[in-house]
Formats: structure tokens, sequence, C-alpha cells
């Protein structure tokens, strides 16, 4: 094998391990309180069988739009993709080490400037460029489902990727748990910093998970 081959099997590995969401999930609905501060929000949710999200019971048009922003960015997580793909037109290489064991893997065709690191069968970071923001995603513990891998403590450094001024950091805290034959986002707290140093706290908590029945065909 070659350097380049090697790059792409271990990296294949690794994006394997993660876990999303079968072809045969139905969706579902919850139950949803948004606290940030002394506010507090609540309504429903729905993540359809084809992966549209529905938000409802949230008069405040801000709000509700990010709910429906968290709710896109689980779905994008949790949807299956395979590898060929994502990434089937991208080459890999292997980068450095570094102290944590943690290897670099460089990629070249994608669209994003999208770089990793990969340590044992994980995905423990994820460096990207999109437009007018350069981010970096830090993996710091996951959970086993038994069906792949859910990160579930990670911050996000967002800088302009032409200073390399810090924009915002967010720091996340997931708790998954198993609703059927799947696991759930049922809580995810944010905390988000910007360079001035103020800091707000927002906690999405779900309850009251029900799957939707496959429809019949």
């Amino acid at each position: 094998m070659t350097d380049q081959q090697d790059a792409r099997a271990f990296f294949r590995a690794a994006y394997e391990n993660r876990y999303t969401w079968d072809t045969a999930f139905p969706g579902y609905t919850a139950d949803l309180e948004l606290t940030q501060g002394d506010e507090v929000y609540t309504g429903q949710v729905r993540i359809n069988a084809d992966f549209s999200v529905e938000v409802s019971g949230i008069d405040d048009e801000t709000v509700r739009e990010s709910v429906y922003t968290q709710l896109r960015d689980i779905v994008t997580h949790r949807k299956r993709s395979s590898f060929e793909q994502s990434h089937g037109k991208n080459s890999f290489s292997f980068g450095d080490r570094d102290d944590t064991d943690a290897v670099e893997i460089l990629v070249q065709g994608d669209a994003m400037g999208s770089n990793y690191k990969v340590r044992g069968q994980e995905i423990c970071q994820v460096s990207r460029v999109m437009g007018r923001m350069a981010f970096t995603i830090d993996h710091h513990a996951s959970q086993d489902t038994g069906k792949g891998y859910v990160a579930t403590r990670y911050d996000a450094v967002f800088r302009n990727p032409q200073t390399q001024d810090l924009l915002r950091v967010m720091k996340f805290e997931d708790r998954f748990e198993p609703v059927g034959d799947y696991y759930i986002l049922t809580q995810q707290v944010i905390q988000a910093e910007d360079p001035q140093g103020q800091q707000t706290t927002t906690c999405f908590s779900y309850s009251n998970v029900q799957l939707l029945t496959p429809a019949v065909v």
C-alpha cells in the first residue's frame, strides 16, 4: 500500500465508525425546552423520515430559527452517507502525530479545504473554511452506542480565514439516549464566548421523544 492508500483506509475506518441513523430511520417528535439566561421557551419539534425538520409552538422567529438550525445540524451529523459519496473524489495523506496520539489527515480535493485528526478509530478534529469563516472543532469525549460513536463534549473555534482574528468560541456538551433502535439527542448545552469575553449559555432539552410510525407502502 502507498502512504496515500494507507491514509485513506485509516480515515475511512474512523469515518465509518461514526454513529448514524440507518435507512429505516422513521423520524421522531419531541417536546423542547430552550433556556438562555433568564429566558425560557417551550415548543415541539419533528424530524421526519426524509430528514426534513419542523419546529412549532415558538412564536419568537429568531428563537424558532435557532432551534431549526440546531436540528439541521443534528440531521447533518446523523444522516448516513457512504464514504464514497462524501469522500470518493478526495485524496488523503498523513500529517503529524500530536502529543495526544492523534494523527493529522490532510485532504486534497475537498471544496472546503477540510483537514482532520484521527485518534484510534474516532475523528477527533475537523478544520474547515466556509466563505468568510474558518473553524476548528476538537472532540474531547464520546459515547459508544454499540453501532458507532457520538461526540458528547467538543468545542469549536471560529476565525477570520484571512486575518486569523478570533470570531467566536463555542463549547458543547451533548447527551444521547436510546429510543427504540435509535440514539437521540436529548440535551445540548452550548457555552458561547465572543472576542470581548461576553459569555452566553444556551440549553436545549428534549423530552417525550416518540419515534414516528413508518409509513406502510
